[in-house]
């Protein structure tokens, strides 16, 4: 086939899999869903506003756009989305179908790779939130405050409702702290989300000053600094391994170097690569060796921060 051929087959397949998107899920329904993300309030909004958020209404209508696709499948899309454009651009500058094939694939492993980030990140903001929170409590109960009473105030005044990966166990405290419940037991059931492991100290500490009559700031305190000394050794490696990551990083984008070097000293490289059967085999002997590489170091670094 060729190229000009298989990129108009790419182009409709495109084309069809939209029409067919639109009609499955109903052209009304994502316009009114469009409309409600772009106007919202009363006053009118401008769908493109030069200036700092300019990219959001775009961005919004975008999502909106992909809401119903998520509802019904479940996925949870983001920026892996962006590997399509990108490959389509690729196929386009290329004259070959296979960076549109190459950015379909990437998506679920883009995908995965983000997710994995942000629950990394989500783990260590429940850390820290964990080591305020008894910072604060033993604050308001040196203060004067009944424990009941400074653990719902702790819990809202660090924004725990309004944090999302913090909501749920907000929701659980509050509610024990708020009408008589069991506290320890909500601390310990809280405690069961990862990175919120040091709410089962907090528990133990609250059971034993409410049946011993134990000082429980003096407690507090004691786990908010274990707390701070566990997130400032954490940063300290993820310090000491930010420079294999980079240099990793770094070795991977060297084979792209020497495409463009290539392209500038005047060969077709993307020609040799995606047009010739040597190339294709070159390509594809390069991209496992790639991918052999980054999985082996990244195997490397998460076995030293799962050791620490």
């Amino acid at each position: 086939m060729r190229p000009g051929s298989a990129l108009v087959t790419l182009w409709a397949a495109v084309l069809c899999a939209g029409a067919a998107g639109w009609l499955m899920y109903g052209r009304d329904a994502v316009l009114r869903r469009a409309r409600m993300v772009l106007v919202g309030s009363r006053r009118p909004a401008t769908v493109w506003e030069w200036g700092p958020g300019m990219w959001r209404g775009p961005v919004a209508c975008g999502q909106a756009l992909l809401a119903p696709l998520r509802e019904r499948l479940g996925w949870r899309l983001g920026r892996e989305l962006l590997c399509l454009p990108a490959g389509l651009l690729l196929a386009l500058l290329a004259h070959s179908v296979l960076p549109a094939l190459a950015g379909a694939v990437a998506v679920p492993l883009v995908g995965r790779q983000l997710r994995e980030r942000a629950r990394r990140m989500a783990v260590a903001r429940r850390v820290t939130a964990v080591g305020t929170l008894c910072g604060t409590v033993a604050g308001d109960l040196r203060a004067g405050s009944p424990p009941h009473t400074a653990l719902a105030g702790a819990i809202e005044d660090d924004g725990w409702p309004d944090a999302p990966e913090l909501v749920d166990t907000a929701r659980l405290l509050l509610a024990a702290a708020r009408f008589g419940g069991d506290v320890p037991e909500a601390l310990r059931a809280a405690a069961r989300q990862e990175g919120a492991e040091g709410l089962a100290a907090v528990a133990a500490c609250w059971q034993v000053a409410v049946d011993g009559g134990a000082g429980l700031a003096a407690g507090l305190d004691r786990i908010a600094a274990a707390l701070r000394a566990e997130r400032d050794q954490r940063d300290d490696l993820r310090a000491q391994l930010a420079g294999p990551r980079s240099t990793a990083l770094m070795l991977a984008l060297l084979p792209l170097f020497g495409v463009v070097l290539g392209a500038g000293l005047g060969a077709d490289p993307v020609g040799t690569l995606l047009g010739t059967p040597t190339g294709l085999a070159c390509l594809l002997a390069g991209g496992l060796l790639e991918w052999a590489g980054l999985a082996w170091t990244g195997r490397i670094v998460r076995s030293a921060e799962e050791s620490w």
